[in-house]
């Protein structure tokens, strides 16, 4: 059995035949801003193996999407319509999470019913309260009402692990609380890559976000996860201008505007460098944005340039590293792969980790778009739905989520 599964309560230690199943999911989705359209149906995808699991159970789902406020905050009526296509079976909507409506068709469900409930987020419940007490949390009407028309609430949000609200930690002692399928082939891969020890480990951080790629360098050196960390994109451009390359001003000027902070991030990776100068991996050659030509690091970058790729050197070097592995984790592109004459660097090493036999784990959307592109889906070990919640784990934050259903097997197993 996996080591990390003696924690939790998985789908595999029940019979949820003819129960009534209150199942959490995340199908939070990119919202066309004109039309209404749902833009993404990634997430609802990777459900389907947790509901299908149930398909001679009463399920209830609840879900959220956006947050108040946002554009993008609406009704779950076409999520259910979204999710009926997707599973080739009937999702009843209903237009209330908690109220008499609500209640009347969940005690009316039969075995291989499902319903979907309004927007979680739509009452306040789910947004400001406190989840410190959870006394208070356990008499919402969220919980207490709820709690009395299932026999068990799974949890499969792995995209909101990180979130300490209601709707997902605040069951906890009201029935079990049961790790779905999505959470645990989340966790079961990342587990695999954090705590196993068979040969190198590399992760390579690349993308827009460096705040996020910082935080799990972090992680990931000071804690002797990985043996290296190769970066790239604007990731590269962070720790270069930490280590007092000169990396132009229209490249200085982009971390400057999207992170109020730089000054505390390029310190962080200055850091890093003084600790761990010979695990962080960093390109030595670029193609510019827009003359397209390859640039040397030790070269002078025009202030005009962006860079916008990593150069041919850059990828044999990270190749290298790639090939010798035993475990890969990437999180990000190596530059602008969106536009043409700037995709090499960002395939060429896609290609090269889904060639790997070692094991490989690929996150974020910009990630996951080039796995797509290119057609290599299946040749990577596991593509993770988490965001920010990836990042948080990946780098050691607490996990409200994971804490509640270790919380709840313990609750459970003592019979309190």
């Amino acid at each position: 059995m996996d080591e990390f599964r003696s924690e939790y309560l998985t789908m595999d230690d029940f019979d949820f035949d003819d129960k009534t199943v209150l199942l959490r999911l995340d199908l939070n989705s990119p919202i066309h801003p004109i039309t209404g359209e749902i833009m993404g149906d990634q997430r609802f995808h990777s459900h389907v193996k947790t509901i299908n699991s149930l398909k001679d159970s009463k399920v209830v789902i609840m879900a959220h999407q956006s947050r108040p406020g946002k554009d993008d905050f609406t009704s779950l009526r076409d999520h259910a319509r979204r999710l009926e296509k997707i599973l080739g079976r009937k999702v009843t909507f209903v237009d209330s999470l908690f109220g008499h409506e609500a209640t009347k068709q969940i005690d009316a469900t039969k075995s291989g019913d499902i319903l979907m409930l309004e927007n979680t987020r739509f009452y306040s419940e789910d947004v400001t309260l406190d989840t410190s007490d959870m006394d208070t949390v356990e008499k919402t009407n969220m919980v207490r009402i709820l709690s009395q028309h299932v026999d068990y609430f799974i949890n499969d949000a792995f995209p909101a692990i990180h979130r300490d609200q209601v709707s997902l930690t605040g069951f906890t002692r009201k029935m079990p609380n049961v790790m779905g399928r999505l959470i645990e082939d989340e966790i079961r891969a990342l587990y695999s890559f954090t705590r196993k020890n068979d040969g190198d480990k590399i992760a390579i951080l690349a993308g827009a976000k460096i705040e996020d790629s910082i935080k799990v360098s972090e992680s990931f050196l000071n804690n002797d996860i990985t043996s290296y960390i190769c970066v790239g994109g604007v990731v590269a451009n962070a720790f270069m201008w930490a280590s007092g390359m000169k990396i132009g001003k229209k490249n200085e000027d982009f971390i400057i505007k999207n992170n109020k902070n730089h000054d505390k991030l390029i310190k962080k990776c200055a850091d890093l460098l003084k600790k761990h100068k010979e695990r962080i991996i960093m390109p030595v050659d670029f193609i510019l944005n827009p003359s397209k030509v390859r640039i040397n690091m030790e070269d002078s970058i025009p202030d005009d340039q962006i860079l916008a790729d990593i150069g041919p050197d850059s990828i044999a070097l990270f190749t290298e590293k790639i090939r010798s592995a035993a475990s890969i984790f990437i999180n990000g592109p190596m530059g602008m792969y969106e536009m043409s004459g700037y995709q090499s660097g960002t395939y060429e090493i896609l290609g090269e980790i889904a060639r790997s036999k070692g094991l490989t784990i690929a996150g974020g959307g910009h990630t996951i778009s080039a796995i797509g592109i290119l057609g290599v889906g299946k040749q990577i070990d596991h593509i993770s739905t988490g965001g920010g919640a990836l990042i948080s784990y990946l780098s050691g934050e607490p996990m409200p989520v994971l804490e509640a259903l270790k919380k709840s097997k313990q609750f459970y197993e003592k019979g309190e």
